[in-house]
């Protein structure tokens, strides 16, 4: 089966020394296509569907997935084509972990070469850019308000040297700011808040379940919408969100939908498997079990289809 890999040949950190490392015995199997400049995943991947490849691996964190993720959907029938693998060499790398897929990256490897083809759900989000309307897909999450404005104020080098803290960091210097009111609504639902995080699986920012009820498989999107987003909510889910890995259902508003809007009462930004990406309002949806993408093996045995991928 025809592969190629999507990576950043300068992405700084250990990780991405390793897979650089790895690169030889990598090639040996598939094509390899470098970054030269920001949003270039997206268009190798664009490329990579039309020149027939049938399975394409994003190297990198999510923010790269979600470029790749794009790419193959800009290709013409690019998620009938190609299958999405994901190599996480980034800072938090949750979708690979919604996955199962090793954080290690010789394990990964073996686990994209080993693994099986499966199909979730695709969610995508339409916008407002200068006038143009705008059509973009995630994998796992996205944002408005707190968390959004937290990415804006996240330094790169700071991230680098203390990975997911950073974030962390981000978020109590965003706390000190006004941040807008938002409100999600869908037919009779509505909520609003100065958080909303918009889930297709159950992570967040690692190993937190924000959306205990997602599932990468059932067609609908959890929104997740917290009242307030000061240093009272905090104070209240801190602890439960670092010793559990959860936060007290009473301090947020859930609801499931296959649409819904996101709107804001002024300029506010979102972000997309934690890239910003556009400014509300935006309108969010889902198309179940559009992506393929590849997971590791339940159990010893030979890939999906008795068949090899590489």
């Amino acid at each position: 089966m025809r592969t190629c890999v999507v990576f950043n040949p300068v992405a700084k950190g250990q990780k991405a020394e390793r897979f650089r490392r790895q690169l030889d015995v990598i090639g040996a199997t598939c094509a390899l296509k470098q970054t030269t400049a920001p949003d270039d995943a997206r268009r190798l991947a664009a490329e990579a569907v039309r020149e027939g490849y049938e399975f394409v691996i994003a190297a990198g964190g999510d923010g790269t997935i979600n470029e790749v993720l794009n790419g193959i959907g800009d290709a013409p029938d690019g998620f009938t084509g190609a299958c999405l693998g994901v190599l996480p060499l980034g800072t938090v790398n949750v979708f690979a972990r919604e996955l199962g897929i090793p954080l290690a990256v010789e394990k990964a490897w073996a686990a994209i070469r080993a693994g099986r083809e499966t199909r979730v759900d695709l969610p995508c989000v339409e916008f407002t850019t200068g006038g143009t309307r705008q059509r973009r897909y995630f994998a796992q999450l996205a944002g408005a308000g707190l968390d959004a404005r937290a990415i804006e104020l996240v330094s790169w080098s700071h991230k680098k040297r203390v990975g997911p803290l950073a974030y962390i960091v981000a978020g109590l210097k965003a706390l000190a700011g006004k941040l807008p009111q938002l409100r999600a609504a869908s037919g009779a639902q509505s909520s609003a808040g100065e958080l909303v995080l918009i889930g297709n699986g159950r992570l967040y920012g690692g190993n937190y379940e924000i959306s205990p009820q997602a599932d990468l498989r059932d067609g609908l999107l959890d929104v997740c919408v917290f009242p307030r987003a000061g240093w009272l909510t905090l104070g209240r889910c801190a602890l439960p969100l670092l010793v559990r890995g959860k936060i007290p259902a009473a301090s947020v508003q859930r609801f499931q939908a296959e649409t819904f809007t996101l709107t804001s009462e002024f300029a506010a930004p979102f972000e997309l498997d934690g890239e910003l990406i556009g400014q509300l309002p935006a309108t969010f949806s889902i198309e179940r079990n559009r992506l393929r993408v590849l997971v590791p093996q339940r159990r010893p045995g030979p890939p999906v289809h008795g068949r090899k991928l590489f």
